[in-house]
C-alpha cells in the first residue's frame, strides 16, 4: 500500500466531510479527556450536548477538580456507567493538585491518571498534542481490519496486535490530530459496521476485503444473562424514599431501596434495562417502610422536586417517572 497517497485522499475527504464536533475545535487536553471519557461506551449523538453543559460548569480543570462529586454525578446523569465520571473528577484533582493542572503528554503519565487506559492515553497525544501514534477505538480497528482484510479475531491479543501493526504502518511522520480524526470518522460515516458504503469510500482501492461486511471478526461472545430487581416504592404522595448504593456499579448514587424476595402484591411499574452482558427486569412494589430489611445504606425521603437535582441511576429514574406517571394519569 501506498501509505502517502492513502493518508492524502483520507484526509482531503475528512477535510469536506468530517463533522463539525465541539471537541474537535480545541487541543485542550483537559477538553479531549472529558470527551473521551464521556465517549465510552455512547453515541456522539448523545455525548455532544453533556459535553457542553459539562464544559460550561466546569470549564477547566481547576473547577473539575473543586467540585463536590455529588455534583459532578448530577451533571453526569443520563450518560450511565458513572464511574467513568468519578475517574474524570478523580484524574482532575489529581492534574488540578499534584500536577499543577498540567496534563502530562507522555503515555506512561497519562495511563497513571485514573480512568486512562490505553486507547484514552493515545488519544489525547493524537488529539490535543499532535503525536503520531495508534488511536485504536472501535471505528477505527474496523477500519483496519478491513483494509488487510485481517481475519483474526480483532477482540483477541493476536487479532488486535496485528490491527495495531498495520496502523503503525500508515501513520504519518507527524500531523497525528488530522489522521486519527479522519480514520475514525470514515469507520463512522462510511466503513461502518455490518454492510459498508464502499461506493462512497475515499480510499477503496487500497482496501484488500472482498468481503468487507464480514470483517472484523470476533470471538464468540457468552449468551445475555436474564436478572429481576425489585425495588420498594415508599412515598407519601410528596416525597420519595430512596437509598444511597456503596455497591460498586452505582456507589453514590441514589435509588429506590431494593426488596428481597417476591413481594405479594403485583408491580407499580416494571422495565427492562441492560448493562454489560446482563438483561435485567427492574420491578417497583409499593410496600410500607417497615417492610424494608435493615441496611447500612443512608435513606432519605426526597421531595419530587429534589428529584430533578439529584444523582439516580437512569433505570431508577425511568421507574420513578413511570410510577409518578400512573399516578397522575389514575389520579
Amino acid at each position: 500500500m501506498n501509505g502517502k497517497e492513502f493518508r492524502q485522499r483520507l484526509c482531503a475527504w475528512f477535510r469536506r466531510h468530517g463533522r463539525d464536533l465541539p471537541w474537535r475545535r480545541t487541543r485542550d487536553p483537559y477538553a479531549i479527556v472529558v470527551s473521551e471519557m464521556m465517549l465510552q461506551q455512547t453515541t456522539v449523538a448523545a455525548v455532544v450536548p453533556y459535553f457542553e453543559r459539562w464544559m460550561k460548569r466546569f470549564p477547566s480543570v481547576h473547577e473539575l477538580a473543586a467540585a463536590d462529586e455529588s455534583e459532578v454525578l448530577a451533571l453526569w446523569q443520563g450518560l450511565g456507567y458513572y464511574r467513568r465520571a468519578r475517574n474524570l473528577h478523580a484524574a482532575a484533582t489529581k492534574v488540578g493538585g499534584g500536577l499543577d493542572g498540567v496534563f502530562p503528554r507522555d503515555y506512561d503519565g497519562l495511563r497513571d491518571l485514573p480512568g486512562v487506559g490505553d486507547y484514552t492515553a493515545q488519544a489525547v497525544r493524537a488529539f490535543a498534542f499532535d503525536e503520531s501514534v495508534p488511536v485504536l477505538d472501535a471505528n477505527v480497528i474496523r477500519v483496519v481490519a478491513r483494509l488487510f482484510d485481517i481475519r483474526t479475531p480483532v477482540d483477541t491479543a493476536k487479532g488486535l496486535a496485528k490491527v495495531r501493526g498495520k496502523l503503525e504502518e500508515l501513520l504519518p511522520a507527524k500531523g497525528g490530530h488530522e489522521f486519527a480524526s479522519a480514520l475514525m470518522e470514515l469507520g463512522a460515516l462510511v466503513c461502518r459496521a455490518g454492510r459498508p458504503d464502499c461506493l462512497l469510500c475515499p480510499v477503496k482501492e487500497f482496501c484488500a476485503a472482498k468481503h468487507p461486511e464480514k470483517l472484523p471478526v470476533k470471538a464468540p461472545k457468552a449468551p445475555i444473562k436474564e436478572r429481576t430487581e425489585r425495588a420498594a416504592w415508599i412515598s407519601d404522595g410528596e416525597t420519595v424514599l430512596l437509598q444511597q448504593s456503596t455497591a460498586r456499579r452505582w456507589v453514590g448514587l441514589w435509588r429506590l431501596p431494593p426488596l428481597d424476595g417476591e413481594p405479594l402484591a403485583g408491580p407499580a411499574a416494571e422495565l427492562t434495562y441492560s448493562i454489560v452482558r446482563e438483561r435485567v427486569t427492574l420491578r417497583i412494589h409499593r410496600t410500607a417502610k417497615r417492610a424494608l430489611m435493615a441496611s447500612a445504606e443512608p435513606r432519605r425521603a426526597f421531595s419530587l422536586r429534589e428529584l430533578e437535582s439529584i444523582a439516580i441511576p437512569s433505570p431508577h429514574r425511568r421507574a420513578i417517572a413511570k410510577v409518578l406517571k400512573d399516578r397522575f394519569d389514575h389520579g
